[in-house]
Parts: structure tokens; sequence; C-alpha cells
């Protein structure tokens, strides 16, 4: 989960990285009350990139302009996202541009610091250009300090450059963060350093463990959803395509071999979700259990899916208690009057010795004959492609 620019430079301007003074933009008329002085950048706030060669990026001087320039990027829609605020910022003149990173190297499992003396670098050939560091250790300016002469700096700049990195590093520990990156940090004539732009993604898994970080997950899946059910599809990691055959899964890998599984079979999967990890918006620890009700639930909710395919692969934590979710949603769907209430066909695939105790426990539900239990993934596929073609009735001649 990637924050907007004014939400960055808010973090950023709290732990101490230089930024310049800025001010966020609702509505063009805002800018009637702009406290920072002209010249002035507006800018789109969309998660989208090359905003700047959309036209999502304007450089005003009076107020008639930023208010004309302010309605234009509001109307703007950048790879289909129009922005709900600009940010509206000091011009600055820049001599030299660096790039900054603090990123989780899953690799190596340790943060990595990265830096280059140009900004705005091409990964693919950025070579001996971008210079890192491995924290291996507990952190100490040390780490920076390295960095900062790797890039080849020296003196004051060396010293602002690493005091950046020391607060880059600081806020992604703070945060429990995947990345901070300061794309461009720019320096003026006075060799003072400035972040210009910043990009913090929030690692999805340390949601539980900062409630301000839970609250911005909140109003960020509020604000991409355009329907309240698909919002929350989305917030389970789960791709958002049209189809009838909704996917569960106990694993990435196990729900992408799905999907494609189903796909090739002329089948039309959607909403492939994943339930290993916690949702987007959960402010407190889920169980398996848990994240399973609230995808059947989803899922069901969605006229358009006719089966709902489970793909529960290996060993999962309660496996008990997951087969009684299963169990409990069909029981509430029985209790309900079928005729008002929309639920797709279930086809769960159990494979794993672990998961014994949840297969004798549908094996009673399947012969109500609610569900089909199956342990080969191929079998399991079939049946949903199956049970999710549109039943053809033949014409019958009256004579």
């Amino acid at each position: 989960m990637d924050l907007l620019e004014y939400q960055v430079k808010e973090w950023f301007g709290n732990i101490g990285i230089p930024v310049l003074p800025s001010q966020r933009i609702d509505h063009p008329t805002d800018l009637k009350r702009l406290k920072i002085r002209y010249p002035v950048v507006l800018k789109s706030q969309v998660y989208a990139g090359e905003r700047i060669h959309a036209g999502g990026v304007r450089i005003v001087e009076t107020t008639i302009d930023a208010i004309a320039a302010a309605q234009t990027i509001f109307n703007l829609p950048i790879w289909g996202e129009l922005p709900e605020v600009l940010l509206a910022e000091t011009k600055y003149d820049s001599k030299q541009e660096f790039y900054l990173a603090v990123v989780l190297d899953t690799a190596v499992c340790r943060p990595v610091l990265l830096g280059c003396k140009e900004a705005n670098i091409d990964w693919e050939s950025a070579g001996e250009k971008l210079q890192y560091v491995v924290v291996e250790q507990e952190f100490s300016p040390f780490y920076a300090r390295r960095l900062a002469l790797k890039m080849g700096l020296q003196g004051a700049l060396m010293q602002s450059v690493s005091s950046v990195v020391e607060k880059m590093y600081e806020l992604f520990i703070q945060k429990d963060l995947d990345l901070v990156e300061i794309n461009p940090l720019a320096v003026n004539a006075a060799n003072e350093v400035m972040a210009l732009n910043g990009k913090v993604s929030i690692n999805e898994r340390a949601i539980g463990r900062h409630p301000e970080l839970a609250e911005l997950a909140a109003k960020i899946s509020h604000r991409h959803s355009s329907q309240k059910n698909h919002s929350k599809l989305k917030d389970l990691n789960g791709g958002d395509t049209q189809g009838k055959i909704g996917i569960l899964g106990n694993g990435a890998g196990s729900i992408m071999a799905t999907f494609d599984l189903v796909a090739s079979l002329g089948g039309k999967p959607s909403h492939p979700l994943n339930l290993r990890h916690g949702l987007l918006t959960d402010t407190s620890p889920t169980s398996f259990g848990d994240r399973l009700n609230k995808g059947l639930n989803l899922l069901a909710a969605d006229k358009s899916i006719q089966v709902i395919l489970i793909n529960l692969l290996g060993s999962i934590p309660q496996a008990e208690a997951a087969a009684q979710v299963i169990a409990k949603f069909i029981q509430d769907y029985q209790s309900q009057n079928r005729r008002e209430s929309h639920i797709p066909h279930l086809v769960v695939r159990l494979a794993g010795s672990e998961l014994n105790v949840a297969q004798d426990l549908l094996a009673g539900v399947e012969n109500q004959g609610e569900l089909v239990l199956v342990e080969d993934l191929d079998e399991a596929v079939a049946q949903a492609v199956r049970l999710a073609k549109p039943v053809t009735y033949q014409r019958v001649k009256v004579k």
C-alpha cells in the first residue's frame, strides 16, 4: 500500500527530513487562501506514475492561474485515476539531484540503503551508478555515512545527505515499512538538501500493529472503491476480474495455479483471494477462519459469481475451524428463503494429511448436496467450470 505524496511529505516533515512549505488543496477555491508564496507547483495526488508527463504537475505564479490550473488538474484523469486533492508546494531551484531509498531486501532479509548521484534513474541501466549498503547489524550512523561515501560525496554535503538517510531509516523502522524513497533529493546552490518527492510503501502485514496505519489503509480502501463489495474484494489482495468462478486459497502460488487452470479449461475466473494474510482494513489480528468467512460472504454477495472454488493445500491453521466456517456458511443459506438469497455452488478441494479432520467434517455437508468435495485440483477445477456453464434447454416442439 503506497501513500500519496502529500501524506509522505507529512511523515517526512514530522521525522525531520527537510521538505518544502506546502498546502493540501481540496478544492480550487482553497487557492484563494494559500499560505505559501508564489511561484507554486501544483501536483495531482494520484497513485499513477508519469503524472508530470500527463499534465498532472503545473507551475503557477498568480492566484488566477493557480485556480485555472487546479480546475484542469482536478478533472484530468491519469491512467484512469482522478485526484481527490492536490498538493501546492513552493517552487525550488536545484543545482543537483540525488536518488535515495531504504528498502527491505527479502533475498537477504535485511534493510538495504540505496543511493545514486542521479535522480529518476533507469533501474535496468543503473549499474555501478547505484550504490548500496546492507544494514547487517543494529543500525548506526556509520551505515548512512558509508552510503554517502560510496556515492562520492564529501564535506558538508556528505553529512547532510547521510543525515537524511538516517531519518529515512528511522521512519522505515518506526512504521514497519517496505520502502522509503526520496526521488529526487535536491541540492541548491548553498548545498542545502530538500526532499522534492518521495514514496512510502507500507507493509500490509504491519497494519494491525499500527492504529494510524490502519486508519490510513481504511481511507485508501474507501477511496479506491467504486463499488462497496468490489473494494472489499480488492482488500483481500484479489485481482479484480470479471468472471463467474471466485477462487479462495491459502497461498499466492496455489491461487495463481488455480486461476490459470480455470482459464485453461475455458472457465472465467474472478476475484482470486489469498486468505493467508489479513485484510488491508483489518485493525486487529484475524484467524484463518475469520478470513475464510469474510471471503465466502464477499464472493456470495457478488451476483455474477456462480461458483466458489476453495483450494486449500497442505497445512492450514485451525483446519477444523475452517471446515466449520464452510459448513456454517451453507447452513446459514439453508435457513434463508432460497428465492430471495443468492449462493454460488461450492467446490472445495482439500489436500494434505492435516486436512483430514476438515475433510471428514465436510463430507457430511457434501451428502446434503450443497458442495462438491474433492482432493484432486484438476477435478475440482473441472467441476467448477462445469457448474459455471449456463444450463441449456432443448426446445420442445408442441404438437
